[in-house]
């Protein structure tokens, strides 16, 4: 429903495309690996993405600081470039790093996870492999989408972004 709502009201602006691409990538789930172009090069290669797309990501940043909970967009993130990440010892040392920071118990970043999706993140990272984070990145995109991006929508950071785009 907000999606919806979000995409008419952007229709009515003259860079509409814009914000959908910026603020579209928190309400899709996120591109498999094996697929041949991610959407950071796809959205490199439009004209518009570089400064644009820092702005939109940095309000919703900004909202979600306000509410404290900026944590799961980094979490969010952080996802995304562990799964672009090629090599196995930098999954290995990116896995590690992903899950003191946002997983553990008590984290400095902790997000907000069941118990179960936490224990299958956690033996996923017994053998490291691209989508070990997926379980646990739906739940925080469901988490943002459900919850948090409804009412940025009707923040004032939202209606401030709509003016300079």
């Amino acid at each position: 429903m907000y999606k919806c709502r979000l995409l008419c009201f952007l229709s009515v602006c003259g860079r509409a495309k814009e914000m959908r691409v910026q603020l579209g990538s928190l309400l899709h789930k996120p591109k498999a690996i094996s697929e041949p172009e991610s959407v950071a090069v796809k959205q490199q290669k439009l004209p518009w993405t570089s400064r644009s797309v820092t702005s939109g990501v940095t309000t919703f940043r900004a909202f979600l600081c306000s509410e404290f909970s900026e944590e799961n967009l980094e979490f969010w993130l952080a996802c995304e470039d562990y799964r672009s990440t090629r090599t196995s010892a930098e999954l290995a040392n990116k896995a590690q790093r992903i899950y003191r920071e946002f997983i553990t118990v008590q984290a400095p970043k902790e997000v907000n996870l069941d118990s179960t999706t936490r224990e299958k993140v956690t033996r996923n990272l017994e053998e490291p492999s691209a989508f070990c984070f997926q379980l646990a990145q739906e739940r925080i995109r469901s988490l943002m989408e459900n919850d948090s991006f409804p009412r940025f929508l009707k923040s004032e950071f939202f209606l401030e972004l709509i003016k300079h785009v």
